[in-house]
């Protein structure tokens, strides 16, 4: 006999396997609707052929768009046209070649492979746990997290059990290390002060979606422009995530024995412990980093500097336009030197292949960015896209829902589909070609709308079964709780959900009413 998890189900039943029936049956049920989802590309080749008929349909039907605040109109122009099949041919290689995220994100994909591969990512989370103290614990793992997306999805896999295993160390449940690191990672994945592929991947179908408005004309669309937002955050949910962790969930369950290690933590210490190897390797990344950053700010800072931009601004400048190959430069001398220092580099050839491997893995991911790019390329030329933005935007204002209660519906949209397209790249590309010019239309910025969907793609993450890692989370939590039931694992995950979806839009909400800069130069409104 087996749950829903494909996992077999215990023998003895404990008193959380008999309490989520209905949680259960819930979960079940999101399961199967998810399942019952084709996968990504196949969902967008069926988006793609779907706005084909239709924007044929419309173009026959003479159907055109007004854009508000202009004395523009624009015609629907149909793919199955002679005209839009002209269009297709001309164009589906540089709809693919020219889409904003492929570049970014593989480019950073290379160089955060490297560092992973090498093991310096997993050799910095342990010395920054190590040794933080014993009340401290929870909200160092929860502050870690909260950065977890730089090392993109291995920070779901490597940071969970690692917080198990620091927690037992220092005497704590390791149950609530688990959770509670997977919890923060997932319902915070999108904040922190760290820069990595999800903000190139963000910000490139931002840029697209926004582009089909006229306004999109002079707005800086860069890496950054969340970045105050999510900063700001990551710091907030870290304290929130800390106190869940300490006062909700440990207290909550049942006490720990390990009749394997009966003396706490003193063999899990050395564990942790770095080799004088390891030692050796941070120090000296850590001295590379800081020279590269510091020539970085050498080029950007001084009056007349090359990466200032025109009229000597900070912003836009180069610098900021130019993040991911700045980027680039500090992941893979960060990879490099600590590679070659434990020796887990030795030649030319560990690299090379480090690097290709890590491109290796993005494979489906270019097949599903071929794909979207050429849907978002579609929305764009036949108008759809601001057609149905104008209808958002008139249906909002239609209901009374403008403003900061526009956002917070999105966010909650945003909430309920991430239950069943947990991708986050896909989900923005259904959703932003949409949203994005609607709510510019509503006079709010690109940088608000992207802001408003990070929450969203973030904070039911944990909870729904569509998680892969939902389940390696689960067979971990076994290792301590062999009657454990994914019911078990969804009621404890749960307990970070609403919290953080809470305060979540609560900094968005400071931000809006205080009209504070979202990132360098973006700002709430268009203007």
């Amino acid at each position: 006999m087996s749950t829903v998890t494909g996992l077999p189900t215990p023998d003895s039943k404990s008193p959380d396997a008999e309490r989520p029936a209905g949680l259960d049956r819930m979960l079940s049920l999101i399961e199967r609707a998810g399942n019952a989802l084709p996968n990504p590309i196949v969902l967008f080749a069926g988006l793609f052929v779907l706005l084909g008929l239709v924007s044929t349909a419309l173009a026959l039907g003479d159907v055109s768009v007004a854009i508000p605040g202009t004395h523009d109109t624009k015609p629907v122009t149909g793919l199955f046209t002679g005209e839009g099949l002209r269009w297709l041919v001309e164009n589906l290689i540089p709809n693919f070649a020219t889409f904003p995220p492929i570049g970014a994100v593989l480019v950073l994909i290379m160089v955060v492979g490297l560092a992973e591969r090498t093991g310096l990512l997993e050799t910095a989370m342990r010395a920054t746990l190590a040794r933080v103290p014993r009340a401290v614990l929870p909200y160092a793992v929860a502050l870690i997290a909260s950065q977890a997306h730089m090392m993109s999805d291995v920070g779901a896999i490597v940071l969970p059990p690692l917080a198990a295993l620091v927690f037992k160390s220092a005497g704590r449940h390791p149950v609530a290390g688990l959770i509670g690191g997977f919890a923060c990672v997932t319902a915070g994945y999108a904040a922190g002060f760290t820069v990595g592929s999800l903000d190139a991947l963000y910000v490139g179908i931002t840029q697209q979606a926004a582009s089909v408005l006229p306004a999109a004309q002079g707005l800086h669309i860069h890496l950054l422009i969340n970045y105050f937002f999510t900063a700001s955050t990551s710091i907030v949910l870290a304290l929130l995530g800390g106190f869940l962790i300490s006062r909700v969930l440990e207290p909550r369950l049942s006490p720990y024995q390990d009749t394997d290690q009966p003396v706490v933590g003193e063999d899990r210490q050395e564990e942790l412990a770095l080799t004088p190897v390891q030692r050796r390797g941070l120090l000296a990344t850590g001295i590379v980093v800081v020279l590269y950053l510091g020539a970085v700010l050498a080029l950007w800072l001084p009056p007349g500097a090359p990466l200032r931009g025109e009229g000597g601004a900070f912003v836009p400048s180069p610098l900021l336009s130019g993040v991911v190959p700045v980027l680039f430069g500090a992941f893979l001398l960060a990879g490099l030197t600590y590679g070659f220092t434990v020796k887990t580099l030795t030649g030319t050839e560990d690299v090379v292949t480090a690097v290709t491997d890590s491109v290796k893995n993005m494979s489906g991911y270019i097949v599903m960015m071929f794909v979207a790019a050429q849907v978002i390329a579609l929305f764009n030329w036949s108008n759809l896209g601001v057609l149905l933005a104008v209808k958002a935007a008139a249906l909002f204002d239609s209901v009374g829902v403008t403003g900061f209660w526009a956002i917070l519906a999105f966010v909650l949209l945003a909430s309920c589909l991430n239950l069943f397209v947990v991708s986050g790249s896909a989900l923005w590309s259904l959703v932003g070609p949409v949203f994005i010019p609607a709510f510019m239309l509503m006079g709010m910025s690109p940088a608000l709308s992207q802001a408003a969907f990070r929450i969203g793609d973030s904070a039911t993450g944990a909870i729904t079964p569509m998680n892969p890692y939902l389940f390696l989370i689960l067979a971990m939590l076994r290792q301590y709780e062999p009657e454990a039931r994914l019911g078990t694992l969804i009621s404890r995950l749960a307990i970070f959900v609403v919290p953080f979806l809470v305060v979540w839009l609560a900094i968005l909400g400071i931000f809006y009413g205080f009209d504070l800069p979202l990132g360098p130069g973006a700002h709430i409104g268009l203007k």
